[in-house]
């Protein structure tokens, strides 16, 4: 079956969730402000830059998730959801998953940013197969600490060719769309490599090896 393979944020959403999801706990003051607020803009923007330490920015993130019951994490996932997610769900991203998904076509998000944050969104646009970066699970609450290999630039290979292991899926004829030059990695290797509203690195890469470029805006 072909693959429809999707990147989640400024992709299929207008923004960051990981760093929208930083922003909602600062203004519901679920942490310190000042420092929280200061660092999670600063790894959104090596992110940006290509230079993110993703080992330390999933301790980051997963930080505020420590020790917290699933019945209040879902609680504020729920109003971080209608406050910050679904405004920014793009329709002309839920018509393209739409028309892979009349070809037949399995559809996956694959996500550096961490399930809990995005499980409940691949889900709200009916996409139930999903790779993201994993947090550690003890006793039925998060540890803090990141598991597994994270989804992230050669990790995103790493983590999909685990996936297929066992399917009927393969990369054969397999699409992927992204606006990051940090899937650079992924996008090179599937047959069907498409940039959506790139970064400017992603932008001159796409146009040197004649990939589509394409606005979901």
């Amino acid at each position: 079956m072909t693959l429809a393979i999707f990147d989640l944020d400024n992709t299929l959403i207008g923004g960051d969730s990981d760093n929208l999801w930083g922003q909602f706990l600062c203004e519901q003051r679920l942490v310190e402000t000042s420092d929280y607020a200061q660092r999670n803009a600063q790894f959104y923007a090596d992110y940006q830059a290509g230079q993110l330490d993703i080992d330390a920015y999933l301790r980051f993130a997963l930080s505020a998730l420590k020790g917290r019951s699933r019945e209040q994490l879902d609680a504020w996932h729920l109003a971080f959801m209608g406050s910050k997610i679904t405004p920014i769900i793009l329709p002309k991203a839920m018509s393209l998953i739409d028309k892979h998904r009349q070809r037949g076509h399995e559809l996956l998000i694959i996500t550096a940013t961490n399930r809990f944050i995005t499980e409940p969104i691949a889900y709200s646009m009916g996409i139930e197969n999903l790779i993201a970066s994993e947090g550690e699970i003890v006793d039925g609450v998060y540890s803090g600490e990141p598991s597994g290999i994270p989804s992230y630039h050669t990790g995103k290979v790493s983590r999909l060719y685990e996936w297929l292991e066992g399917r009927e899926a393969s990369l054969d004829g397999a699409w992927f769309y992204s606006d990051s030059h940090n899937d650079l990695p992924l996008l090179e290797l599937i047959d069907n490599p498409v940039a959506v509203d790139p970064d400017a690195v992603l932008q001159a890469r796409a146009v040197e090896l004649g990939w589509p470029v394409i606005t979901l805006r």
